[in-house]
């Protein structure tokens, strides 16, 4: 796909910055009904995932332990202990598993999720 044919992103605001505590995550209602899973990482990193777990249902993810897998940030879901890369959403402990990631960014002090 060519930029020029990338879908536009809508940025929702979510929060300010500061209110995202290091290797803690939150969590945030979308327009759509959907939910989102906010981190920031110790590295000071932001990252938006879905927030259900894909292998029980539940609304669980923004309260997992966050941390990393061989260098990859992860989240693990506080439900069955699948831990999930925040960057590709994939389960590293089953690929064939994955949640949504979002496009995330700060700007003028507030996290924003990107929306298609």
């Amino acid at each position: 796909m060519t930029t020029s044919e990338a879908p536009l992103l809508t940025w929702l605001r979510i929060c300010p910055a500061e209110r995202l505590w290091p290797e803690r995550g939150a969590a945030a209602l979308l327009p759509d009904g959907g939910q989102v899973a906010l981190f920031r990482t110790a590295d000071g990193a932001v990252h938006a995932v879905g927030n259900i777990d894909p292998c029980t249902g539940a609304a669980v993810l923004s309260r997992g332990i966050v941390g990393d897998r061989a260098g990859r940030p992860v989240v693990v879901s506080p439900m069955l202990k699948h831990a999930f890369d925040l960057v590709t959403g994939e389960c590293v402990d089953d690929p064939t598993i994955t949640v949504p990631v979002y496009p995330v960014r700060t700007a003028d002090g507030v996290v924003e999720v990107g929306l298609r």
